[in-house]
């Protein structure tokens, strides 16, 4: 699932490949554990890291056939960490699709190198999901203003070609290119780069030791951590969105689930019985009800 190979003199280069092609390289647990098991596992002789993707593309996001968990959340922001602080360049070979987690990925690099039709954006506002502070600033250090308000606020997409225009992409290419660029920094001085490296993090503004008080409220109303998971199924290309049909809201609930309905996604509704915890049921389905409602666009 992760590929790692150790090329050039003493290992200098560390190659991380994603492959899960029939996924589009899509993170799961056990991509991302991989992912951090390359990462832990660099030798005193690496000197860059790249990190692509297997058949075409670099990473499609997170593969929701069953994922959408805080463990998740937590091991994909142990790698973004690890791949920010880690003490040599990283590079991100983008070629084909580079969506949601996979700009994630992309912005914790150092460096990008992508293929003219690879494609980068957050498609969240399309999920009613958010993604953590960190990234937020990461990815408007580097893309600027206008692509990351277009990214975060509309779910713009754009094009390897395009990333490059406006700076977020450094050089042209694909992963063959960015193997190449990597053993020409491998032939710089280490010590210097680490150093610089060092200097540019800790130059960044961002909020390292955890989100801001607004912006963590905001995150967990969008992102609440006890969310009955609504999934999306293989056979589907809609959802399936949990109901309850013995609560006072009720109505607002069916509101939403016509909603749904309407806009194309499969609904069902389950009945909550005697043996259930209320409290704890209620809440729950509150919540998917607000997370469906802001998915849908009709929470202001």
């Amino acid at each position: 699932m992760i590929h790692v190979e150790d090329l050039g003199e003493q290992g200098s280069v560390r190659s991380v490949t994603i492959d899960r092609p029939e996924r589009r390289n899509a993170l799961d647990h056990d991509a991302l554990e991989g992912l951090l098991a390359a990462l832990d596992g660099v030798t005193d002789g690496t000197r860059v890291l790249v990190l692509a993707g297997a058949g075409g593309h670099f990473c499609a996001g997170a593969d929701l056939t069953g994922v959408e968990d805080t463990a998740f959340v937590a091991l994909l922001n142990q790698v973004l960490g690890k791949l920010r602080a880690a003490p040599f360049p990283t590079i991100a070979a983008v070629e084909g699709a580079a969506l949601g987690a996979g700009t994630q990925l992309a912005v914790a690099c150092d460096l990008r190198i992508a293929a003219a039709d690879a494609t980068f954006g957050i498609p969240a506002a399309k999920l009613g999901l958010m993604v953590d502070q960190w990234t937020v600033q990461r990815l408007l250090a580097f893309a600027g203003q206008g692509p990351a308000r277009a990214m975060l606020l509309a779910a713009q997409t754009y094009s390897g070609h395009e990333a490059l225009q406006f700076g977020f992409v450094q050089r042209a290419g694909g992963v063959a290119a960015g193997l190449e660029w990597a053993h020409h920094i491998a032939t710089l001085a280490p010590l210097t780069i680490a150093g610089h490296k060092l200097g540019l993090n800790q130059a960044e503004v961002l909020p390292v030791d955890g989100p801001t008080a607004a912006y963590d409220a905001a995150f967990t109303r969008v992102n609440p951590a006890d969310l009955m998971r609504v999934r999306s199924y293989p056979e589907s290309s809609g959802l399936f969105v949990t109901g309850v049909d013995d609560t006072d809201g009720i109505a607002a609930q069916r509101s939403v689930c016509s909603a749904a309905t309407a806009a194309g996604m499969r609904t069902r509704c389950v009945e909550v019985s005697g043996g259930h915890d209320w409290s704890v049921w209620s809440a729950a389905l509150s919540d998917e009800m607000d997370w469906l409602a802001n998915r849908l666009g009709l929470i202001p």
